[in-house]
């Protein structure tokens, strides 16, 4: 009887890589789906924002966005987000620090918390802030006695903001801490450092990509956000009006190049996000 002859092994890695890599036609099919989606939803919107922003010429866009609600909404939305990003990143650096260092009961509910504004509507968010701080609402008497207004003032769309926004910097620094383990900090407060100069020497150096990427989604969603600060907002032109909301309302009174010069700020805050995001996501990924 002959013996049976095992295959040679380049003939066996080449029948294995075969089996493995799908055919030309399926590669190419999946890829021109996926940039058909992406010239779809993504490029044709840019295209058309600034189509439209431009239409009347650059004199007439230049006008609409230095118009007086415009700038005041800018100003705003700036007001708001440079508020809340430190507010933020302040609380995620917190509870990331506490969460992957610390043993303590409440934990796994303090988790769970983070992401509620991840499983909440922006517009019940909203309208929670308007139920508790509203001229009806559980303070709104107090509130009113004491002259401070919180619903439709710039207070109410803070803390809409913050709210809808502290997530971002937790989410991602918790996974982040966890894997990197507190063998360091132990190494260094066992050498005689403070915990301020271990957390400025040792962990802040390991986490700062992860940060920085936290920091900037913090950014760009507080300079976008609608839901949540349209309810607490009042639409007040040029007091309580966000980016966002002025486009809205501009073009809801058919001011095209008006609606579309705002929108082409928010598309360019998109697009520097977008670039950034890339960035910081191989830097991280190269130190991890």
């Amino acid at each position: 009887m002959n013996a049976i002859t095992a295959p040679a092994p380049a003939a066996s890695e080449h029948a294995q890589h075969k089996a493995l890599k799908d055919p030309d036609w399926v590669r190419w099919t999946l890829t021109a789906i996926a940039l058909g989606f992406i010239a779809l939803f993504l490029c044709v919107p840019l295209i058309l924002i600034l189509v439209q922003a431009f239409a009347k010429g650059v004199d007439a866009y230049w006008a609409a966005l230095i118009d007086h609600d415009n700038l005041a909404a800018i100003r705003l939305t700036l007001l708001v987000a440079l508020t809340t990003v430190p507010l933020n990143t302040v609380f995620g650096v917190a509870a990331a620090w506490a969460i992957t260092r610390f043993e303590f009961r409440g934990k796994s509910l303090l988790t769970t918390l983070i992401d509620l504004p991840f499983s909440v509507s922006p517009v019940i968010s909203g309208l929670i802030f308007v139920l508790v701080f509203g001229s009806q609402g559980w303070f709104g008497e107090w509130l009113s006695a004491h002259n401070i207004k919180v619903i439709f003032a710039t207070p109410g769309i803070i803390l809409a903001t913050v709210f809808i926004t502290f997530p971002f910097v937790a989410r991602e620094l918790i996974p982040l801490m966890s894997e990197l383990g507190s063998e360091e900090e132990e190494a260094a407060l066992s050498l005689g450092a403070s915990g301020w100069k271990t957390f400025f020497q040792i962990t802040l150096p390991n986490i700062k990509w992860a940060l920085l990427y936290g920091v900037l989604l913090c950014n760009a969603r507080a300079m976008g956000e609608f839901g949540a600060v349209s309810v607490v907002s009042g639409h007040i032109r040029g007091l309580t009006n966000t980016l966002p909301l002025q486009v809205e309302t501009t073009y809801n009174e058919y001011n095209s190049v008006g609606a579309f010069a705002g929108a082409s700020i928010l598309a360019g805050l998109a697009l520097v996000t977008l670039v950034l995001k890339s960035f910081l996501e191989w830097k991280q990924g190269r130190r991890l």
